[in-house]
């Protein structure tokens, strides 16, 4: 089947999974025809979306597309590249060349449509830099300064994240080669003001490298002269899907719905050959012929020390799974970079359900990197919340392929990513450690646990905006605020926060709780309360709980109230407030509910009996 045959089929296929509302059928089309990256096909794919219904459950975002250029077609690719990520868009396209002046409108069409983003989509003539400068410091430095003013009025105006499209530096910048070592040449700075204002953005603004996107393209591919003469667009529709799902990723990774655990399939895919059959010195890793799966195996441990979770999915006897990581001297990763290992004959639906329940997350968290076609089929199948990638028959291929996918993105890095994957070992040891103790009790005090317990800070606030648009799980309300409005939240009058800190036996899991109320008179009343998924389980909320509660009394504050929101994630967290002794309000028709603890009838409640609160 040729390539527009294998699109037509896809497009086919679509069409009918939106008319009989399949839509778990629909998500892997989707994902098909978007990783394709052909902008025609994604249009098609378009009109047959508008013609269906919304995805159920998914995350509903307004996303505001203002920039230097026509933007209409990028608009559509850009809703389409969302859905692939499994966010439902509307995306509201502005005038060419209207971004300034959008923004300093307080009243402008832009604020008043209350975007969650606004996309900042300008090209290199936007730049406003000489062609060449005597002060080219000065010069840079002021061109960085308009541009984060234009952040700062956006997000002074609205609550909209701000994402910045970097500039595509086009050859024709260049007078000759002698441009990149001077300082003052019209290249040199613009090289310069994309560093600064990636390195300005922090984690207030994403930013989306269309410089990087150009060079990976092919500039003379990327840039069109004839689409600027005729529709006012500077790069050549061909190259939309690249930004587009650039752009899309970044967003997703902001709402936490980048994939937490990269799960790793051996034979073919970590190395070539069967080690069943091979043995550990027969297998290709290494040398010239295996050359490839080093490469990818240094990018998978880079992921890893982004903060990633690498699992092993193997269908191996698990001595000869383990031993390249033990033995070969070639294999870059080792079985200390793998959060959870499991080698054996059982299905491969079968080995990720474990998997998952070992790691305390959920299935759709997962994201399986395997060559075999057939067990990608199956699991696909039978498990459609794992998320799949097709890998190449080249080796050389695999690091391209990964990096491509949209949901293995992020938005932004803090402290504790680099330790998550051994928190994430840990809770699977824990987790083999409660299969083996003989009460819950005896597997509480067996591990150990102690935690401080802390005001967010400037040192934690990353983390804690890391944890609130990341965390489902064990989340009451699920309100996805941004760092700034955090900051803005956690200073303001009445706030009482906190943060918990948890160490057990095995390792310290870092910051993994957050609690945030605000007191109106004699009542504090809870915004967010959330725990990390790795430490789920652990009676940590107890503790959490009477610390908070005993911060609330010595202010004053007689009743603490609380309320759950259901989601399809946050079902474990349902009776919490039963559980610590609250009483029911009311519920609404929807499923909120509200709860009340009052602290003078009731008295301050009790710390967990199984964790040492840390001075």
């Amino acid at each position: 089947m040729s390539e527009n045959e294998k699109a037509r089929d896809l497009l086919r296929r679509a069409q009918e999974a939106v008319r009989d509302d399949a839509h778990t059928t629909l998500r892997q089309l989707v994902g098909a025809l978007v990783d394709r990256g052909n902008t025609g096909e994604i249009l098609s794919l378009s009109r047959i979306l508008d013609a269906g219904g919304p995805l159920p459950g998914a995350p509903r975002v307004r996303v505001a597309l203002i920039g230097s250029f026509t933007a209409d077609l990028l608009g559509r690719v850009l809703r389409v590249t969302l859905r692939r990520c499994g966010i439902e868009a509307v995306v509201d396209v502005y005038g060419i060349g209207q971004y300034g002046s959008l923004a300093a409108d307080p009243d402008s069409d832009l604020y008043r449509s209350d975007p969650d983003f606004v996309v900042l989509a300008v090209h290199h003539d936007e730049l406003g830099l000489p062609g060449h400068s005597t002060a080219p410091e000065k010069d840079v430095e002021a061109e960085v300064r308009r541009w984060r003013s234009l952040w700062r009025t956006l997000r002074t105006n609205s609550r909209a994240r701000v994402v910045h499209w970097l500039f595509a530096l086009p050859d024709d910048l260049v007078v000759n080669a002698l441009d990149v070592r001077l300082p003052g040449s019209r290249y040199s700075m613009a090289v310069r003001v994309n560093t600064m204002l990636a390195e300005a953005a922090g984690k207030d603004v994403l930013v989306v490298d269309c410089d990087r996107l150009a060079g990976a393209a092919g500039k003379l591919a990327w840039f069109d002269d004839r689409s600027w003469r005729m529709a006012k667009q500077p790069f050549a529709s061909d190259v939309l899907p690249l930004p587009a799902r650039e752009t899309a990723s970044l967003i997703a990774a902001d709402l936490g719905r980048a994939k937490k655990c990269l799960v790793l399939d051996l034979d073919n895919t970590l190395w070539g050959g069967v080690i069943g059959e091979a043995g550990v010195h027969g297998i290709v890793l290494g040398g010239d012929a295996g050359e490839g799966f080093v490469r990818f195996q240094r990018y998978v441990r880079v992921l890893k020390e982004r903060g990633l979770i690498l699992a092993v999915c193997s269908k191996n006897n698990p001595a000869d799974a383990k031993s390249p990581f033990q033995e070969h001297p070639d294999m870059l990763l080792r079985l200390s970079d793998i959060s959870c290992f499991s080698a054996s004959w059982e299905p491969k639906p079968e080995q990720l359900r474990r998997i998952a329940e070992h790691l305390g997350i959920g299935l759709d968290s997962l994201i399986l990197v395997d060559d075999d076609p057939v067990e990608r089929a199956q699991v696909r199948a039978l498990l459609p919340e794992v998320e799949v990638i097709d890998l190449p028959e080249s080796s050389w291929e695999y690091v391209r392929t990964v990096r491509a996918h949209p949901l293995l993105q992020q938005a932004w890095a803090t402290e504790e990513d680099a330790a998550r994957a051994d928190s994430y070992r840990a809770r699977a040891q824990a987790k083999q450690y409660e299969e083996e103790s003989e009460t819950l009790e005896d597997f509480y005090r067996g591990l150990e646990m102690s935690a401080r317990f802390a005001p967010v800070d400037a040192g934690t606030l990353p983390r804690v905006a890391q944890m609130v648009v990341k965390t489902n799980q064990f989340n009451v309300l699920s309100r996805r605020h941004s760092a700034a409005e955090l900051a803005e939240l956690v200073a303001g009058p009445g706030a009482l926060h906190l943060t918990a800190r948890l160490r057990d036996r095995f390792t310290d899991h870092g910051v993994v709780g957050f609690f945030l109320a605000r007191t109106h008179g004699d009542t504090a009343e809870v915004d967010s309360w959330l725990l990390s998924c790795r430490v789920i389980g652990r009676d940590l909320e107890r503790s959490m709980f009477g610390v908070f509660a005993r911060q609330a009394a010595a202010t004053g504050v007689r009743r603490l109230v609380g309320e759950y929101a259901p989601t399809q994630k946050n079902h474990m967290v349902a009776d919490l407030y039963k559980r610590l002794g609250f009483g029911l309000v009311r519920e609404a028709p929807d499923g909120v509910t509200r709860w009340q603890y009052d602290l003078v009838q009731q008295g301050l409640p009790a710390l967990s009996p199984f964790i040492e609160e840390e001075s």
